[in-house]
């Protein structure tokens, strides 16, 4: 009973925190918007000084936090820091970033809706997960990665009539709209293979992860030596790419504001939130909670850059959303007759 009620507990522990964290992201998404909108900032630059940001921030916090409880590190365990630096930090955000650049922040948050399926995509092909197709909840997640890349297609390929919900005539980009919508429309289709690619790294990062986790269990160290990694790796491909110093040089503007805040706050704070929360509930239960940024920054696009809504891009969100919870599911009933398995089993071992 009191261990069902810890459970429980945890459980509406973790979910709070990924609320927080769609929240937080939401609000990065439209600052990352108007920055991309912005000719003079280099977005490579700008996730080298998220980086930097981010481990100014989680170092001292690591170092004072965990100085006594703090576990000795190891060569696997760097290693896999260097991996979650890479895939989690600067291949996701850098390809994330670009993909914003072309298309919209709706239909970026929209693709994140993937991970779910790439991650038990990648898996399957680790040996992480199973099909199980002889029972329902291996049937469930085929079925469910299977519409979730049908939504992928949809919202990839069809775009359809305008849904004009609401309308607040605030456009914070202050650009030409028409102009706007020829841009992406010639680049949509980049803009979806690297929304996809981002995908791909950030399931990569979930994975190493959650084996990170369970082998080194002090989140703020793991979480601040991620982000030093992926410094250093950002750092070293924004110079290879700009070399114009100017560039670099921040000021009083909305580049700093991005820049400190998705550091301090998205690399920092929330992957430490992240970390814990795959610790305890699994990766599959964090990703779980995307759509809620998608909602979220639908609204929030709508409300303050006049993007607009069409009927591709809604269809393809719930088939999205749909395959994601189908994927959910068939993990939860899994996870249930494994749950009902190992005590029959310990039972049938006590009689013996």
């Amino acid at each position: 009973m009191m261990g069902r009620l810890c459970n429980v507990i945890h459980s509406s522990r973790a979910a709070i925190v990924m609320v927080a964290v769609q929240m937080v992201n939401t609000g990065l998404n439209i600052l990352y918007k108007l920055v991309t909108e912005d000719g003079s900032v280099k977005l490579r630059i700008l996730i080298a000084y998220r980086f930097l940001f981010a481990s100014a921030f989680m170092v001292p916090l690591a170092l004072i936090s965990e100085r006594k409880n703090r576990t000795k590190l190891t060569w696997a365990v760097l290693f896999q820091s260097f991996l979650c630096g890479l895939f989690g930090g600067v291949l996701a955000q850098n390809l994330y970033v670009e993909s914003l650049a072309l298309t919209s922040a709706t239909f970026a948050s929209a693709m994140t809706n993937l991970v779910s399926v790439i991650t038990f995509i990648l898996g399957i092909l680790f040996g992480l997960e199973r099909l199980n197709l002889e029972r329902i909840g291996g049937k469930a997640k085929v079925l469910g990665t299977l519409v979730g890349i049908g939504g992928a297609m949809v919202l990839t390929f069809y775009k359809g009539t305008e849904i004009d919900i609401w309308s607040t005539h605030l456009d914070l980009l202050r650009h030409d709209q028409h102009q706007s919508e020829v841009r992406k429309s010639q680049n949509h289709i980049l803009g979806c293979i690297l929304a996809l690619g981002s995908c791909m790294s950030s399931a990569m990062w979930l994975i190493i992860q959650a084996k990170m986790s369970l082998a080194y269990q002090c989140h703020y160290t793991s979480t601040a030596l991620t982000c030093v990694m992926a410094a250093i790796q950002a750092v070293v491909f924004a110079l290879c790419m700009e070399w114009d110093w100017n560039q670099w040089k921040l000021g009083w503007n909305i580049m700093l504001l991005t820049a400190s805040s998705s550091g301090i706050v998205a690399s920092g704070i929330m992957v430490t939130l992240i970390a814990w929360c795959v610790h305890m509930k699994g990766p599959l239960f964090v990703s779980s909670f995307n759509p809620l940024q998608l909602v979220s920054v639908a609204i929030m696009g709508s409300l303050v850059l006049d993007e607009k809504l069409h009927l591709g891009s809604i269809l393809g969100a719930v088939l999205i959303v749909c395959g994601l919870y189908a994927v959910l599911w068939g993990k939860g009933k899994e996870m249930k007759e494994i749950s009902k398995l190992v005590p029959s089993e310990s039972s049938q071992g006590s009689d013996q």
